[in-house]
């Protein structure tokens, strides 16, 4: 991965994101936001990405350039994770 990934512990909040199929709400260092069903992660070119869609597309947005992921399912083991 690259040498800035993020850490292990925030890994495993997306993993468990995924896992659950929980709709999120993403925030990124750019000010973009994204919401969506968080699908998968995926690797390309040393670079790591969180897959979410919606009823209109699919998204693959940077693991490193995210700040805030919010979830809005209800009754979610967490409901937000600062990067």
């Amino acid at each position: 991965m690259s040498q800035d990934a993020i850490s292990c512990e925030l890994h495993d909040f997306i993993e468990v994101a995924c896992m659950y199929g929980y709709q999120v709400r993403l925030e990124l260092k750019d000010q973009q936001v994204f919401e969506g069903k968080a699908r998968d992660i995926t690797t390309s070119e040393k670079r790591e990405y969180l897959i979410i869609s919606n009823e209109q597309q699919q998204q693959q947005v940077e693991l490193t350039q995210l700040v805030r992921m919010q979830v809005l399912t209800p009754n979610a083991r967490f409901t937000e994770v600062n990067f």
